[in-house]
């Protein structure tokens, strides 16, 4: 094998409103194999198709992409109500119990928006149904018009704990990033550290504490532009190192050179 291997947690999708297929955007995939330097390989995330021991063994690490359905406030002890706005269980049963045996067996994971979401679910957090609803806080939504550049456009900055996993990642205490979300963290998870927050406080960084392996998630999308982006490309360069060595340590990949 050449390269590792970085399993892409899909989302369900209709085609036409009416094709049930399993989709993924693009641009994770182009982030995963050219900044990543890995194969993408985009899994089905539905428990009729895979399993968590399955997925484990094929796959080096995982991407947790966004998506527009929400994890179901079930997950976290709470009805779900048309604030809540669209679910996908299928995903809901193969993420949550995927990011809680990495994260035990120390296997690399990377969240990204609702992954971001999952991940502080799966570690014992909760959401709050819809950011812009709560005081002080600003519309971290989709802008509805424009092209897919404008919309993709940095709107806000993050600031990262001085010292941080994130500072250090980054190479600065503050980066603007891109906010293409309505869900957001409520209560974070007992392990989960929140590293980074937008002006309006909304966790944006965070990560597993006392983990074993690469666990950082950020509530933006940097899978956008992210050959090119300064704040993604780190990201996206640190996950792969961590694939890459994960994949060394099961000699799936050769060791390095003296």
């Amino acid at each position: 094998m050449s390269r590792p291997v970085v399993g892409i947690i899909g989302n369900s999708h209709l085609i036409n409103d009416q094709y049930p297929a399993h989709a993924g955007g693009t641009h994770n995939s182009l982030a995963v194999a050219e900044v990543c330097a890995a194969m993408p390989l985009l899994v089905p995330a539905d428990p009729r198709l895979v399993s968590v021991g399955e997925l484990m063994d094929a796959c080096d690490g995982f991407l947790f992409t966004g998506g527009r359905p929400n994890v179901h406030p079930a997950e976290y002890g709470e009805e779900a109500t048309a604030a809540h706005g669209e679910f996908d269980r299928a995903r809901d049963a193969i993420a949550l119990p995927l990011i809680r045996a990495c994260v035990e067996r120390g296997q690399p994971v990377l969240g990204i928006c609702r992954g971001f979401q999952e991940v502080n679910v799966a570690m014992g957090g909760s959401l709050h149904p819809e950011i812009r609803d709560l005081p002080g806080r600003m519309n971290h939504r989709m802008p509805p018009d424009g092209t897919l550049e404008e919309k993709f456009e940095p709107r806000h900055y993050v600031d990262f704990t001085p010292g941080g996993v994130f500072h250090r990642l980054m190479g600065a205490p503050r980066v603007l990033t891109n906010t293409l979300h309505g869900q957001g963290i409520n209560r974070p998870g007992p392990r989960i550290v929140v590293d980074g927050r937008a002006e309006d406080s909304t966790p944006e960084a965070i990560y597993v504490r006392d983990a074993p392996g690469f666990t950082l998630s950020v509530q933006w999308h940097p899978e956008w532009n992210a050959g090119n982006d300064p704040v993604s490309r780190p990201l996206f360069e640190a996950f792969g190192c961590a694939v890459r060595d994960w994949a060394r340590s099961r000699g799936r990949l050769p060791q390095k050179s003296a």
